[in-house]
């Protein structure tokens, strides 16, 4: 059975407390997918662009057809392909142009998350928790 995930609004402590910051919580990888459609299904209504900033192992074309999802309105950058995060980052979330960032699980450690300032942005940020992962016999249980 999967776990429905959260998506919280940063209220934890020395985290960015604004409107348009969001972390996700996913419990594992399935779940973190599907969260990343719905979410990214939200934006997609949205004007202007998304930017997914995603580990090295990303959605597939086929997925985001299959949840209607507009591929001209998204704007997929892998982790290893920037040499810069967090300008990269800033930049997109200050540029006026993208309706919301989002990165994937453990892209910005907390340190990175509590440094982006989100004032006088427009763009909705969403930052993925790294997925837990379970000890086998825990998930048996």
């Amino acid at each position: 059975m999967l776990h429905t995930s959260t998506i919280l609004k940063a209220s934890a402590a020395g985290l960015p407390n604004q409107a348009n910051f969001n972390i996700v919580n996913t419990s594992d990888e399935a779940t973190t997918s599907l969260e990343l459609m719905k979410i990214l299904g939200f934006c997609n209504s949205k004007a202007g662009w998304t930017l997914l900033i995603a580990p090295n192992q990303t959605i597939n074309k086929s997925m985001l057809d299959d949840f209607g999802i507009d591929i001209n309105k998204l704007l997929v950058l892998k982790l290893k392909d920037l040499i810069n995060l967090e300008h990269t980052l800033d930049c997109a979330l200050h540029n006026g142009n993208f309706a919301a960032v989002i990165t994937g699980p453990g892209i910005l450690s907390a340190r990175q998350m509590k440094q982006r300032s989100l004032n006088n942005s427009e763009t909705a940020l969403f930052c993925f928790k790294e997925v837990c992962k379970l000890p086998m016999s825990e998930v048996a249980h």
